[in-house]
């Protein structure tokens, strides 16, 4: 792989700075206007005009790296080896309310390989969380390690959308891994997955349904941390509709969850 991940990484950081500087005015004087999408989430032209920004800067820093965003699609080279994957806001229902969980993501893919970079930032909570293949995982700078807890009965789990899990016909197995942890919580969104890199919570269970924009940036985070983040069928796959995040003693317990 021919590229410098830390000069990515200031692309990322910068792009983080345009988002903020767009979404966080709008969050803190509640000017803006909302909409639903055909899926029957909200938008708001806040997470329009951001992804679109975001997009100008990379088209013009990286003209050679394609571009896909979750309100806007792809574009740029369908070939090229490096992707920039970026949900504008995630947590828009949030950021609606007025709810201070919600950031914008920002993933570099390799074509091959994956996801090599991600980027979190979270103005409203002041907190950002960045990782790169090989390069360690940071909390506003600060290095950042998932736990070492071994057992589920001392586990600390976070879980969302366990109706979408219904539906898919895993109601058993969410009731048997809620029952198996000391301690159930719904941090939601992006968050959660962040306070199982950061060491704070073990498992992180997230609704079916995501998109490859909601998960990219996630990965290399969790990785860089010692945790994994797998599918509903237990594989690394940013493409993948939903993200069950473990750290590492953890990860062949949550497996037997986690399967095909």
């Amino acid at each position: 792989m021919s590229i410098d991940l830390a000069r990515e990484l200031e692309i990322a950081h910068a792009l983080a700075d345009v988002a903020d500087a767009i979404t966080l005015p709008h969050f803190a004087s509640r000017s803006f206007t909302v909409s639903i999408k055909e899926n029957d989430t909200e938008v708001t032209e806040i997470d329009r005009s951001t992804e679109t920004a975001l997009m100008e800067v990379v088209a013009r820093e990286r003209p050679t790296h394609a571009r896909y965003g979750e309100e806007h699609g792809t574009a740029g080279d369908s070939g090229a080896d490096f992707t920039w994957v970026i949900d504008p806001i995630d947590g828009t229902s949030n950021y609606v309310r007025g709810v201070p969980v919600w950031a914008t993501l920002i993933g570099l893919v390799h074509r091959d390989m994956g996801p090599v970079l991600g980027f979190v930032s979270a103005p409203a909570m002041n907190s950002r969380w960045w990782g790169v293949l090989e390069g360690g995982a940071y909390m506003n700078g600060r290095p950042i390690r998932s736990s070492d807890v071994a057992t589920l009965a001392e586990a600390s789990l976070s879980i969302v959308g366990e109706a979408s899990w219904y539906e898919a016909g895993r109601r058993d197995e969410i009731v048997a891994l809620k029952k198996s942890v000391k301690r159930v919580r719904g941090y939601g969104d992006f968050w959660q997955h962040m306070l199982v890199a950061e060491g704070a919570i073990d498992i992180a269970v997230d609704a079916i349904g995501l998109g490859p924009y909601d998960i990219a940036a996630l990965i290399p985070i969790v990785q860089e941390a010692g945790g994994r983040l797998v599918d509903r069928r237990g594989e690394v796959n940013w493409q993948g509709d939903t993200a069950v995040t473990t750290n590492g003693p953890l990860a062949a317990a949550v497996r037997t969850f986690a399967r095909p």
